[in-house]
């Protein structure tokens, strides 16, 4: 399918929207006074796949409870103060210093006036989102645990393709992780392996541009 039928960006958001995801985790860890060395050795086992019942993959589903999750997290956590971890709120903590980055909300909103239709896809941990940026920003914004489907779950893909009434190959897809990116491309997506603002917003606008229309670009 040539580029004249990219019609739809699908972003994520933590690594793309903001920072990247161990800058924003290790600002959390260090004003929360949190053991980082411990954190990584015991939250390992969340994202290496040796688990069989994975209670991030179930928080990103919706299927547990966010304060449930953030009381058995911060029971296996260790802090350098001596005390114990505040459970309550943690999420909202590890999420805070998420900031946006606002070219990358440009590039997409360029997207948008452009004539493509836009999209967020993210896994959510219970987390809060600048949700007043999204409404200038997307069509159409699918949380994880909002519709119980996560990444790299192909469904999730399909939905939100569905969500802007486009067919998976004639969409862009963005995301900072490679397992990601890789289910979308297996769908027919074009994907973007997100590492800075400069590579993605150039590589969108080469797949967003009609194929004829190449030979006008500058060099």
């Amino acid at each position: 399918m040539n580029r004249t039928t990219r019609r739809g960006v699908i972003s994520d958001w933590g690594g793309v929207l903001t920072p990247p995801l161990p800058d924003g985790i290790r600002a959390w860890l260090l004003s929360d006074r949190i053991d980082i060395d411990h954190y990584y050795e015991v939250t390992r086992p969340y994202f290496d796949g040796s688990l069989a019942e994975n209670p991030v993959h179930a928080l990103e589903r919706g299927e547990i409870d966010t304060a449930e999750f953030e009381r058995d997290l911060a029971a296996l956590l260790r802090s350098t103060h001596g005390g114990p971890i505040e459970a309550e709120g943690l999420i909202h903590r590890m999420f805070s210093r998420f900031e946006p980055i606002h070219p990358m909300y440009e590039t997409l909103l360029s997207a948008r006036t452009g004539g493509h239709a836009t999209a967020l896809l993210s896994n959510s941990w219970g987390n809060g989102y600048p949700r007043e940026r999204f409404s200038a920003t997307f069509d159409t914004v699918v949380i994880s645990g909002e519709v119980g489907m996560r990444k790299p779950e192909e469904r999730i893909y399909l939905h939100t393709c569905e969500r802007l009434g486009l067919a998976p190959e004639e969409c862009v897809f963005i995301d900072d992780l490679e397992h990601n990116v890789t289910t979308a491309e297996s769908l027919g997506m074009t994907g973007i392996l997100h590492t800075d603002v400069d590579s993605t917003r150039a590589a969108l606008d080469r797949f967003l541009t009609p194929e004829g229309d190449h030979e006008h670009q500058p060099a």
